[in-house]
């Protein structure tokens, strides 16, 4: 399981520092001089290897659920806690790659200013529907590695532990349905590899359609917003032409962009580089894609050429840092 958890960190951290580079830039621009290595300077004029706040969160995310309580060495899980450390990474660039908080969203930023106003994190996030950017998905797959999600097995309770660490910074229901099914997809991934059956992209995605189907229709969720999400669980996304894939802010185009992107290529890097070539919010596109696709694919050995390159994890920053929070999650969870 260490592994698995170094796979996926370093894996949306990898697709997050290909794509700050490049961010805000269109598809056609891109494609005139496609992402194909690591790449420094341009948009944000950061050092090659540099991850966003999209990583940002994600380790705060995971530095609350990888702290143990008055040396308890048991995990715990404290939405206070979780919400404190995107205060202390906005106002003391807490987790940040180079000391400075360089990128940051419009509700995530006024959420953030809620919380440190006493807001109550559950309340914090933005509501209506305009709130709906990818802030709270770039962020939450850290969460599948607290053994209170991994090994819930009530749907209904992972559902709602999503839709807490999601309302920190985005509350309506489309972001937050947004993450449980990038969160559910992800577990059943990880449980191939638990159960030590042969992992197969393909098989989990279909499985997922029927959880999450299943699920909405048992809780009777509002079915306007179900249906949007059709393209993704009613639909091979594989099938869908490039021009209809978005890769804008918007939570459903992170969403589906990131999940036509690994389930279409064959390799973290093709799926990645892809997700990046996209163009528009790249690092946030590049972070989810590669968070999964490191999840699936792991790292690059010898006898694993599919895995996340080397020659990106060689350069990303903070990488014993990372690796340290890893470990300790690990430690306290597993």
């Amino acid at each position: 399981m260490i592994q698995k958890i170094k796979d996926t960190f370093f894996g949306f951290a990898v697709g997050d520092a290909l794509g700050v580079p490049v961010e805000f830039r269109s598809r056609e621009d891109i494609a005139k001089n496609p992402v194909t290595d690591m790449r420094e300077f341009g948009t944000h004029h950061q050092p090659k290897g540099t991850w966003s706040d999209d990583s940002s969160l994600a380790f705060c995310l995971a530095e609350s659920l990888a702290t143990p309580i008055n040396s308890t060495k048991k995990a715990i899980y404290d939405i206070n806690d979780i919400a404190n450390n995107f205060v202390k990474w906005k106002y003391e660039n807490f987790w940040t790659p180079h000391g400075r908080v360089f990128d940051i969203g419009i509700a995530t930023t006024d959420a953030i200013k809620r919380l440190k106003k006493g807001e109550n994190p559950l309340l914090a996030g933005g509501i209506d529907e305009y709130s709906n950017g990818n802030g709270s998905l770039m962020r939450i797959l850290p969460l599948i590695f607290y053994k209170g999600y991994l090994f819930e097995d009530s749907i209904k309770r992972r559902f709602e532990l999503v839709s807490e660490v999601s309302s920190i910074t985005h509350m309506h229901f489309r972001s937050v349905f947004s993450c449980f099914i990038y969160t559910e997809f992800a577990r059943i991934l990880l449980e191939q590899t638990q159960k030590k059956e042969k992992q197969d992209k393909f098989l989990a995605y279909q499985k997922l359609q029927v959880l999450i189907t299943d699920f909405a229709t048992e809780f009777d969720f509002n079915k306007t917003e179900i249906t949007l999400f059709d393209r993704i669980l009613k639909n091979n996304i594989t099938t869908f032409e490039e021009e209809t894939i978005k890769s804008s802010g918007y939570v459903l185009h992170t969403l589906e962009a990131s999940f036509w992107c690994f389930m279409k290529y064959d390799s973290y890097s093709e799926s990645v580089l892809k997700s990046v070539n996209l163009g528009e919010d790249t690092d946030t596109t590049g972070c989810v894609t590669g968070g999964i696709a490191g999840l699936f694919y792991g790292m690059n050995t010898e006898n694993n050429e599919k895995g996340i390159p080397k020659e990106w994890l060689e350069v990303i920053v903070k990488k014993e840092d990372v690796n340290n929070l890893c470990e300790r999650l690990y430690d306290l969870n597993f």
